[in-house]
């Protein structure tokens, strides 16, 4: 069946569901994507897109917004905890693409803008419950009971994901011992393009600026024995932030004291799905592949998938080959990354003075050879540009 004649649900209006959307109605599909919310909205929380997702904004066009909401990024910063000295520096700014730091909200408003823009429907207050697939299309059934019939389904639906769990047999996450808060405050001035990472025996501390620098945004990880709860809203007192990150540098502790509303989530491992499509119907993002934050790579990977999904059903009549042909491409890369992001975390809480001091003095050594050392090893990463490569 050709892609123009095909009706395309996406469920979820993220970044994954609303990317992969607003990319096949521009190729003339009818797309749907079912929002179980009131309104299409992120709150509270930044992001980094790394060159390797804006090499793909960039080829839908987006490139000059993502620029206007966000700070395009100059480096990555380590530094010393207790003290703040910097440790190693990465220069971002020789990459053929930027590095950008965006809220998160915007990145969804601007999705969301050029999706409606492509003539995707947006529907609200849509929870999907049920669904079932057959050679034909798949059905869906809501929480208020209404039933929905759709050629193909792209579960774009996040880490409990409905579609996933219709591909794949149910797999609990571990908890990684690890938790994390977030939070955004105000800028007082002039804020360096640069996300600064704190590094402390068995914590760390990130933050980076937001809108053209009017904003900071904080992500605080600790080390903890048990946890329960791996949702993103969950609030928290700012003391208990505060006190967590006492004995850290007077730049952390300053930021800290700017705090008035944080949440804290739990961190969790989630395998790589096996299958991410059978008949018609495929998952993308967190559906398939949830991520830590320990390398920044959530939101772009979602970006990369979608652009490999659109190429592919495109690209492919049948919907079959094409959606083989997208695992086929994603899988590999998604393992490596999601295997990168959980050890990120060990270097950065290095708990013995005598390991992290040696540890760090490494670093900056090696820093000596220019920073081009250091970023090379994330040249697949980052020089990755899914634009030009055949689907």
């Amino acid at each position: 069946m050709p892609l123009t004649t095909r009706k395309i649900t996406v469920l979820g209006g993220g970044i994954a569901g609303l990317t992969v959307a607003m990319a096949l109605a521009r190729h003339g599909a009818e797309v749907h994507v079912l929002e179980q919310s009131p309104e299409i909205r992120e709150v509270g929380a930044g992001l980094q897109i790394s060159p390797n997702g804006t090499a793909v904004l960039k080829e839908l066009g987006l490139e000059r917004g993502l620029a206007e909401v966000g700070v395009r990024g100059e480096g990555v910063v380590l530094r010393d905890y207790r003290r703040g000295r910097q440790v190693l520096r990465l220069d971002l700014t020789r990459k053929k693409f930027p590095y950008y730091f965006v809220h998160r909200a915007d990145l969804i408003n601007l999705l969301a803008h050029a999706a409606r823009e492509a003539g995707v429907q947006i529907r609200l207050l849509h929870e999907i419950t049920g669904l079932e697939l057959d050679s034909s299309g798949v059905r869906l059934t809501s929480a208020q009971g209404a039933t929905l019939n759709a050629d193909l389904l792209i579960g774009a639906d996040g880490l409990h994901s409905v579609v996933r769990s219709a591909l794949n047999r149910t797999t609990r996450p571990f908890f990684t011992g690890q938790v994390a808060w977030r939070a955004v405050v105000p800028a007082d001035g002039p804020v360096p393009a640069v996300a600064t990472n704190h590094m402390g025996p068995g914590r760390h501390f990130v933050h980076y600026p937001l809108r053209r620098g009017e904003l900071i945004n904080i992500v605080a990880v600790e080390e903890r024995g048990a946890w329960t709860n791996e949702g993103w809203n969950r609030r928290d007192d700012p003391d208990n932030l505060r006190a967590a990150f006492a004995g850290f540098a007077p730049e952390v502790r300053a930021l800290l004291d700017k705090v008035e509303d944080v949440y804290l989530w739990g961190l969790f491992r989630h395998s790589v799905a096996a299958c991410w499509h059978k008949g018609p119907a495929t998952i993308l993002g967190d559906a398939a592949h949830p991520t830590l934050p320990f390398l920044a790579q959530g939101a772009v990977m979602a970006i990369e998938d979608a652009w490999v999904l659109s190429q592919a059903l495109v690209r492919y009549e049948n919907v079959g080959e094409a959606l083989s042909r997208y695992q086929a491409l994603r899988r590999p890369r998604a393992l490596r990354v999601v295997d990168l992001a959980s050890k990120n975390a060990r270097a950065y809480h290095l708990g013995l003075p005598v390991i992290r001091d040696a540890a760090h003095m490494g670093l900056r050594l090696a820093g000596l050879l220019g920073t081009d050392f250091h970023l090379s090893r994330f040249n697949w990463l980052y020089d990755y540009d899914i634009t030009k490569r055949q689907v």
